[in-house]
């Protein structure tokens, strides 16, 4: 017999319950129990006024923006829209069906002012990683790094070729926020200070990104996203927003690693990377750490005509020599000098020679040096640090590196197609700030709720 006609009939009491509403098994549940805002409100106390009308709870702001990180709701109107009707997101954030959700307009006025003044985003992820260390997925003995582009919110058509652009004729008291804040990081190193380059064009609502095409296609405006991360599980230990440039994305390593071992007290044995992170400078600020670096030699010794390269010369360090494969030795100077400048080039090298007699009278010359009189070779400062990173590329734990690697670019595509950060929406180093240390909270958060799932059972009310 078919049933009657259900017709929605208004009650006058209903009884109802999120808790049991919520799958046992919802991500969420699982994301709930990491979750850790105990400390937010002591860490804001002085950004609030003691006087005036309350405020939107800070803890329902953070709840919120943990929601749309974690599950790819980039805007803030939607976002809001989804805390609304989806019961999930009310039961994570906290609210009863009776409660109002924050309007969108909160969000920025937080962020513009007690959220970045206190850099709460940052002691958010931070009390994120310390869970990740106290639940034993991180051991702090092999680090990964690595920095993928990701575009600003700004175009070619609201932008000015380098020769038509100066930054002294901004007036900062009319500029918006992103320009401001472009003129504040002009001498930082992870911007303004890393190249003495300048860009082919600059935007003009978001000045501080970078012109590039480094995806080898149509050129764009972007920021690039900085993982420091710990290869036992993936865990993301800190992160930095810098411009797209390699030098400025290999020095952020410094900053990264300083951040970590300060304020957890990490200090890795291993150290991978690609080869952009394979310069002199970095090697050897790294070995001077007793830190292993498995990352590839930025090396252009190569010779196209096929001649001896430096490879093939024996490095004599007791002496300061290299050996030539017919015994001879290339020295640095054969007298010494009363002026000391007369010995380094300035760049940090050192050229070695043969001598013009022993090299002309060798049948071996046309395989050495068949253009020159005779041979020399350039070393560079860190030459030793870049040898220990050759024996370490000849080991079998290199190899192991390499794979673990790959785990810093699996995040990066985590990022991308499953969090929908491909494209910031806000704008300026502090936005790309606040973007980047959301999204890799989330994937810390989702990283421990994978691992750790939630019991099936639900839990009190």
């Amino acid at each position: 017999m078919m049933g009657p006609r259900q017709e929605a009939q208004p009650a006058l009491f209903y009884e109802f319950s999120l808790e049991d509403h919520i799958p046992t098994d919802h991500l969420l549940r699982s994301i709930d129990r990491f979750v850790d805002l105990s400390s937010i409100r002591a860490h804001l106390a002085e950004f609030y006024s003691h006087t005036g009308r309350p405020s939107a709870d800070p803890e329902l702001l953070i709840r919120m923006l943990l929601v749309g990180y974690c599950f790819g709701i980039r805007s803030e109107r939607r976002r809001c829209e989804e805390v609304h009707f989806n019961l999930a997101y009310r039961w994570f954030c906290r609210l009863d069906l009776s409660n109002r959700v924050p309007d969108h307009s909160t969000f920025s006025k937080n962020r513009h002012g007690r959220f970045r003044g206190s850099e709460l985003l940052r002691h958010l992820f931070e009390t994120t990683v310390a869970r990740c260390i106290a639940e034993g997925l991180v051991s702090g003995q092999r680090m990964a790094i690595d920095a993928s582009l990701i575009e600003a919110d700004a175009n070619k058509q609201n932008s000015t070729p380098k020769e038509d652009r100066d930054a002294t004729h901004i007036d900062p008291a009319d500029a918006p926020r992103a320009v401001r804040e472009y003129l504040d990081t002009l001498d930082r190193a992870a911007f303004g200070a890393a190249s003495e380059v300048q860009p082919k064009f600059t935007s003009h609502s978001d000045p501080a990104s970078q012109w590039t095409a480094a995806r080898k296609g149509p050129a764009f405006f972007s920021y690039s996203d900085n993982y420091l991360i710990d290869t036992d599980h993936g865990v993301i230990l800190d992160v930095e927003p810098t411009r797209s440039i390699r030098q400025a994305e290999v020095g952020s390593t410094k900053t990264m690693l300083t951040r970590v071992k300060d304020k957890f007290g990490l200090v890795p044995d291993w150290m991978i990377a690609d080869t952009a992170y394979g310069s002199g400078p970095m090697l050897g600020w790294l070995v001077e750490r007793k830190i292993d670096p498995y990352i590839p030699v930025i090396d252009k010794a190569g010779r196209p005509d096929g001649t001896w390269t430096r490879t093939d010369f024996d490095w004599d360090a007791q002496n300061d020599q290299y050996i030539c494969p017919e015994g001879h030795a290339l020295k640095q100077f054969r007298r010494n000098y009363s002026d000391p400048n007369r010995g380094p080039t300035g760049k940090g090298t050192a050229k070695y020679r043969a001598l013009k007699l022993i090299c002309q009278v060798y049948p071996s010359k046309p395989k050495c040096c068949p253009n020159a009189d005779a041979r020399s070779i350039t070393r560079e400062e860190h030459e030793d640090a870049r040898q220990v990173a050759r024996d370490l590329a000849k080991t079998d734990e290199y190899a192991i590196a390499m794979k673990l690697r790959k785990k810093v670019e699996m995040l990066f595509a985590h990022l991308k197609r499953i969090l929908g950060l491909s494209r910031l929406r806000l704008r300026g180093p502090c936005g790309a700030n606040d973007e980047f240390l959301l999204a890799a909270t989330a994937q810390n958060l989702r990283k421990l709720a994978k691992i750790f799932p939630a019991s099936q059972q639900t839990r009190k009310a």
